[in-house]
């Protein structure tokens, strides 16, 4: 096998133009190899990029040296360090993150994503199957159909990959057995009715050896398909399907490089469009028609799906990104709520009501998650009660976003039906999510017109509405400090409210507890309450402990630019322990009262309030005075909205 001596294509030698504009031409195919740990991914591979004559001499000879020290082959070639390159990977021979290499033939370009088999790494395979057009599921011969060989099938249909190859690998390892091979296709055939695979292509291989790799092999007469190779280069691309559906184009930019040109840019997702066609642009519905189709190249008379472009309408539509341009009488719809599967990425559990950012193409909004309806066995496939979703779990959910979202079922659409959720704290990706439906309340509720505004309403009572958020630890002064806040507005003759953490859980708040994700609903409606009053007019007073960032910050985004002040009552954890009024601080320490903040639960302090009461050295009538200084910038008239 060392012997071999690569030949390059003799079109290469001959014209270098015509082999590069041929090379140009050819589809691309993606495709991910996943399956149980030790199923052969990596070597499947390694031995695809070797027979396509992908592999360097000095990465063959390094490939040589390297199997002899590290290799599992004896003093054969180990094809699966030409993908394992991390060293964790060498050393314990599996693979960790996804690996994605480039190789070709005579008929088609690939990509290839070697996905990891470990169920701990559940959340890399599901990163390299989320692009894929194919899957190639292998099953060690001598094993059989295992657990990771039904999570990973379960993970490919559920993201939509609609072409299946079910590799029987390591055949030499059983002398080729055509009883095992068919054993194992049954096995799999009931497996993939169950969860919904109508159809695969199942093929006896050894990555190792190469049989029925890039050639039919002589040890498996009994086997008439064609070899993986053939397979990988006849099957349908997704781009095929994509270019038949209506048009769908996210914009990703507006194109304004002088007065005389406006277009808009993006990569068309699906359909087809041509210059004179009516358009619609969602979510405003605004429609008109395209002018031209204007690429780097030139102009076009007709693009397709996977073009990128940029489009001229005939009229001045408000278009921006985030947008979608859509076929004017086919567009995809438009919502605000959904059911969605959620796989769940991040170390840190799911919060229950935390706003999170909903990246779905080129649209990004703010999103809330509810508990989940159910999270899935994978396994079994059974539905499990689950009040959050841990890493690597898979669970269907309700999400509700801020403001509408161009969307299609994720059946129909990667592009307007795959999402990600984003932690807004940490930018770290926490999900990726298929859309299911919009939930049929969205379409139901709509806002309805009111003739006396927010402004009326300020205007009536001569001030400028605002929440003061004090925030701080338990028995840090805050309602204390709140109250006299307060009473020197009202005595000034503001119209005020004051809302307590105590109080409100007496009422609208007393179905929840002090979970984690009851803290973050307790706040999340608090705010809602208070927006409700500040377009009433009202200056809001909340003093609640609120102990995470993300939820002070969802409540600043409900109102407008200014009028959200956050107090930060800063009182050290002894202080506010020795006051203890409550007694709530020695429950906490007995064990008695869970989740409270300070102790067996965090408190996350602002980094930028726009007041902060050091109680150390200032009283609380001190503070208020300073409040409400603050707060009237020293003369009732300038709280005076402008109508």
């Amino acid at each position: 096998m060392t012997d071999v001596v690569y030949e390059t294509d003799a079109l290469i030698a001959e014209d270098i133009d015509a082999y590069l504009d041929a090379h140009q031409h050819k589809t691309m195919l993606r495709f991910i190899t996943c399956g149980s740990v030790d199923d052969g991914k990596s070597t499947l591979i390694g031995r695809l990029l070797y027979d396509s004559k992908m592999i360097f001499e000095d990465q063959l000879a390094a490939l040589e040296r390297d199997s002899k020290r590290v290799g599992t082959q004896g003093q054969e070639i180990d094809f699966a360090l030409l993908v394992d390159g991390l060293a964790a990977e060498r050393e314990q021979g599996i693979t960790i993150d996804v690996a994605y290499r480039f190789f070709a033939t005579e008929k088609r370009k690939f990509i290839v994503a070697d996905c990891p088999g470990h169920e701990q790494y559940t959340r890399n395979m599901v990163t390299g199957a989320s692009t894929a057009d194919l899957a190639v599921i292998l099953v060690d011969a001598r094993k059989g159909v295992l657990v990771q060989t039904r999570r990973h099938s379960y993970l490919c249909h559920l993201l939509g990959i609609r072409n299946v190859v079910l590799a029987v690998n390591k055949m030499d390892l059983i002398g080729y057995d055509q009883a095992r091979y068919d054993e194992i296709v049954a096995d799999y055939r009931a497996f993939a009715d169950e969860i919904g695979i109508a159809a695969f292509t199942a093929m006896p291989i050894s990555g190792f050896k190469g049989d029925n790799i890039t050639a039919p092999s002589a040890n498996t007469p009994w086997y008439a398909g064609p070899t993986l190779v053939a397979h990988l280069e006849s099957v349908p691309l997704n781009a095929a399907h994509d270019a038949a559906g209506p048009l769908r184009l996210p914009v990703q930019w507006v194109n304004r490089p002088n007065l005389d040109f406006r277009g808009f840019s993006g990569l068309i997702a699906s359909g087809t469009v041509r210059p004179g066609d009516a358009v619609r642009v969602l979510p405003s519905g605004k429609t008109s028609t395209v002018t031209r189709i204007v690429t780097l190249n030139g102009d076009l008379d007709e693009a397709q799906a996977g073009q990128s472009v940029t489009l001229c309408f005939a009229d001045e539509v408000d278009c921006s990104r985030g947008n979608v341009i859509a076929a004017a009488d086919a567009p995809p719809e438009v919502s605000d709520q959904f059911e969605a599967t959620l796989v769940w990425m991040d170390d840190e559990a799911l919060h229950v009501g935390r706003s999170y950012w909903l990246k779905l193409g080129t649209q990004l909004v703010s999103a809330t998650v509810q508990q989940p309806k159910y999270a899935i066995n994978v396994n079994t496939l059974e539905h499990l009660a689950a009040k959050t979703l841990e890493l690597n779990a898979i669970g269907v959910v309700e999400l509700t976003c801020d403001k509408p979202v161009v969307f299609e079922p994720y059946a129909q659409s990667r592009t307007l039906g795959g999402f990600i959720l984003i932690d807004k704290l940490t930018d770290r990706t926490v999900a990726a999510g298929m859309l299911h439906f919009s939930l049929r309340r969205a379409q139901n509720v709509h806002w309805q017109a009111l003739d006396i505004s927010r402004e009326a309403h300020a205007a009536l009572k001569h001030q400028r509405p605002a929440v003061l958020w004090f925030t701080g630890l338990s028995g840090s002064g805050k309602s204390t400090i709140a109250n006299m806040v307060e009473k020197k507005l009202h005595a000034l003759g503001h119209h005020t409210f004051l809302l307590d953490g105590d109080n409100v859980r007496h009422a609208l708040n007393k179905d929840l507890g002090f979970t984690e994700a009851d803290r973050i609903e307790n706040i999340r409606r608090v705010g809602e309450v208070a927006k409700l009053m500040t377009d009433a007019g009202l200056i809001v007073m909340t003093a609640f402990i609120s102990p995470f960032t993300a939820e002070r910050d969802m409540v600043r985004a409900m109102l407008p630019p200014g009028e959200f002040v956050e107090i930060f009552v800063d009182t050290a954890l002894a202080e506010a322990e020795r006051r203890d009024v409550k007694g709530l601080y020695k429950k906490a320490r007995a064990g008695e009262l869970k989740n409270f903040t300070g102790i067996d639960s965090p408190y996350e302090a602002p980094l930028r309030p726009e007041l902060r009461v050091d109680t150390a050295s200032e009283s609380p009538e001190q503070a208020a005075e300073r409040i409400v200084d603050f707060v009237l910038g020293g003369r009732i008239e300038s709280w005076m909205p402008v109508i």
